[in-house]
């Protein structure tokens, strides 16, 4: 946070629930890029005059960070926004991804002690703040991108979902320069501009992704070689002994690895990591992203 001491004196007299305003004000502008009387209206119960205060109290505190636009009757983020709050990842994503989180305002602890230790990393705010405004906005994005093929590259892309894989995150979108939908992992991504003047055509749409839009029904049953295959039937609440699940195919993939989940038709996968396996391998037909299925090799033999 770079805004000046006075700003931060002035925001620490306001009450706890104007705070808590000028937070949801704050986080629709930073990923989003818009925000309204409404929003505050419909989120907190208050009525519009009480709303146009405290958006006029956000602009006072924050001037460089907030304009109004006549034409879409709202107001928007200006060039050089700088948030007024800070943010953690995992509050930003909760908030992004289930709809709350986004209206707190201070120092949440947990009611008892907890670890997760498996997030290795959280995508670069800004980063994902210009994609999220990009998927919310339906515009283009011109972005540096980092291969482990090709290295740094520009591309033109068009998000439209972010994806959280299990190890790392992704945004799903139309890659201009291969013609084609593809995964792109955040934090590969650098110094993202967006293309507001840039049309979107109905085969960059999320409607026209076919692997986005497919759904798989995966079968999933513990593995024939485990000797307490009641044990896992119980862990992962198995109906009949089998877990039916419903994917889209662009992430099947992702989800497969992730629970190490034997793909192989003859379930071949030996390893003491993998106590599932796939039952109707059949389902994975067309699917484009299984080289990181385990068993998928045996799969196509």
């Amino acid at each position: 946070m770079s805004h000046d001491k006075s700003v931060l004196e002035q925001l620490a007299t306001t009450s706890q629930a104007q705070r808590e305003r000028l937070f949801h004000i704050d986080f629709k502008l930073y990923f989003l890029g818009t925000v309204n009387r409404n929003d505050l209206v419909s989120r907190f119960g208050i009525k519009e005059a009480a709303a146009s205060r405290d958006l006029s109290l956000y602009k006072d505190l924050a001037s460089k960070n907030i304009e109004y636009d006549t034409k879409a009757k709202t107001y928007i983020q200006r060039e050089g926004f700088t948030p007024l709050f800070e943010y953690s990842g995992s509050q930003t994503l909760a908030a992004l991804l289930h709809g709350f989180g986004d209206d707190f305002v201070g120092t949440q602890k947990s009611i008892v002690t907890s670890e997760a230790p498996t997030q290795l990393n959280f995508p670069h705010l800004q980063n994902l703040a210009h994609i999220t405004r990009a998927i919310h906005n339906k515009q283009a994005l011109r972005i540096g991108y980092r291969s482990l093929s090709s290295g740094l590259s520009e591309r033109e892309i068009v998000p439209f979902a972010l994806v959280d894989n299990g190890l790392r995150w992704h945004v799903r979108g139309y890659d201009r320069a291969k013609n084609r939908f593809s995964d792109f992992v955040i934090n590969r991504i650098e110094n993202p501009c967006e293309l507001p003047q840039s049309d979107v055509s109905e085969e960059e749409s999320k409607d026209a992704d076919i692997q986005w839009n497919r759904i798989v029904e995966m079968h999933i049953v513990p593995h024939p070689r485990l000797k307490h295959p009641k044990t896992i039937e119980a862990e992962y609440a198995m109906k009949e002994g089998m877990l039916k699940v419903q994917i889209r195919a662009a992430v099947a993939g992702y989800v497969l690895r992730h629970w190490n989940v034997d793909c192989s038709d003859k379930h071949q996968m030996s390893g003491p990591e993998f106590q599932l396996w796939l039952k109707n391998t059949q389902t994975l037909y067309g699917v484009e992203n299984l080289a990181i299925a385990p068993g998928y090799q045996e799969l196509q033999d």
